[in-house]
């Protein structure tokens, strides 16, 4: 996000170096860990509409709806504490996972955590489709949970690290376009799947392998990055690599700065207890209130559970499952128009924008959704309603994806500055500033100031 008044890209330091087909390939690779995480996303939701799985798992569920007498509310058609651990213990193993591997990463480096990550996801995919009890099904759910927790906690650093600075934003992005290729990928299957006579839920959720393979394969490959090296004390083969991904011998000021900011970190005896200096306050509000928003902005409930959305209101089966795809190729394509605007408009006008149009999209489909089910639930869409609620979803999932979808992963990072020159922009800002002490930004020399 572009903070405050802002550092253009002629104002933060400029290192040498060109964007170089070695450092595109590391990043597209390293990006397809994403994958992994958009898979699941559109995968859980439409298993959990086939009534294969819920008659085989969730068989109180199933019977609700097919002995509906159509007086129900349909707000509590899929209502079930099992079917509710079987998707949410993915994300508590996540959460949980990403503490770990944040000390991996740090230790081993990047590459090691996309491995372990890749692994642990393809294990737990195997379970899922082999599944023949729901204790099976959910601890599969448990380690897809701790590949996407080390998945996520890696890719989107060694992405930030190996990018140079004025492609960065698209770089990272692309990330985020692995997950809503995931996502996409994942509603085509659930669609074509549930055609099938038998088994269809079973291929849906074993084909969660094939993202954790390429992730997985990837990662063995991959070069590790220049930040990693230097905080492991292995210097030499840092610069190397530098110079490598940079396309130039000539990488010393990018160099010194990489070794002077591993020595800094390296300092800190106590982080938790630091991070809560004052001169550590901007960083920390920014990286908690961020993703706290990205995930308020309620698009787990479209992407998560689209075809149990669409199919609560209404929707036929393969109306529910095509309905998914189409917000999923929407989210590809709005995904595409951030990696081209990113870094030519900055976050903070993106982040705006999208969050005006998601606001104005959820106001017009909650007020729909109450003028036909009430506080009941008790109603049916006609056609016409229906396509207008789809129509709404689509314009808020375009928002997301151009917005705070990847974005939430690029700050405290801003638009052509380096990462370590990043204290330079908080001291600029004209309410973060007074936090930052003017020996972190090296105020002394007037020649490398600039001003927002």
């Amino acid at each position: 996000m572009a903070v405050g008044g802002g550092i253009s890209a002629e104002n933060g330091k400029q290192y040498e170096g060109r964007v170089t087909p070695f450092v595109i390939v590391a990043c597209l690779v390293a990006a397809t860990g994403g994958l992994i995480f958009g898979y699941d996303i559109g995968i859980s939701g439409g298993v959990t509409s086939m009534d294969e799985f819920l008659q085989k798992f969730f068989p109180e569920v199933y019977a609700k709806q097919k002995n509906a007498t159509g007086h129900e509310s349909q707000y509590c058609k899929f209502e079930n504490h099992m079917l509710t651990l079987f998707t949410s213990s993915l994300y508590l193993a996540a959460l949980i996972a990403s503490f770990f591997a944040s000390a991996t990463t740090r230790k081993f480096g990047r590459k090691i955590s996309m491995t372990i990550g890749g692994l642990v996801f393809l294990i737990g995919a195997i379970l899922n489709g082999a599944a023949i009890n729901v204790a099976m099904l959910i601890i599969g759910r448990i380690l897809l949970g701790v590949g996407i927790g080390y998945a996520n906690q890696s890719v989107p650093v060694y992405l930030s690290e190996m990018a140079p600075p004025k492609l960065r934003g698209a770089l990272n992005i692309g990330f985020q376009m692995a997950t809503t290729i995931g996502i996409f990928a994942a509603n085509l299957v659930n669609y074509g799947t549930a055609q099938m006579k038998a088994n269809g839920w079973r291929v849906s959720l074993a084909l969660a392998a094939a993202p954790a393979l390429i992730m997985t394969i990837g990662a063995i490959f991959l070069p590790d990055t220049p930040n990693s090296l230097i905080e492991r004390g292995l210097k030499d083969q840092a610069k190397e690599m530098l110079q490598k991904i940079r396309g130039t011998p000539n990488v010393h000021d990018e160099f010194s700065d990489l070794v002077d900011a591993s020595a800094v970190s390296q300092q800190v005896r106590h982080p938790w207890k630091t991070i809560l200096e004052p001169k550590y306050r901007p960083q920390l509000i920014i990286t908690c209130l961020i993703p706290l928003f990205q995930q308020l902005t309620g698009i787990n409930v479209i992407m998560f559970y689209a075809p149990v959305l669409f199919k609560t209101l209404g929707f036929a089966d393969d109306a529910s499952l095509m309905s998914a795809v189409v917000t999923g190729l929407v989210n590809v394509f709005a995904t595409v128009v951030s990696i081209l605007v990113v870094d030519r408009f900055g976050r903070r006008v993106l982040f705006l924008e999208g969050g005006i149009q998601m606001l104005a999209c959820q106001i017009g489909v909650g007020v729909l959704i109450a003028s036909v089910f009430g506080v009941s639930g008790n109603g049916t869409f006609s056609k016409g309603l229906g396509n207008l609620a789809l129509a709404l979803i689509c314009i808020y999932v375009a928002a997301f994806a151009w917005s705070w979808g990847p974005l939430g992963w690029l700050v405290p990072k801003t638009r052509n500055v380096p990462i370590e020159e990043m204290n330079r922009v908080w001291k600029a800002h004209w309410f973060w500033g007074k936090y930052i002490p003017d020996d972190v930004v090296g105020l002394s020399h007037k020649s490398s100031d600039h001003d927002a």
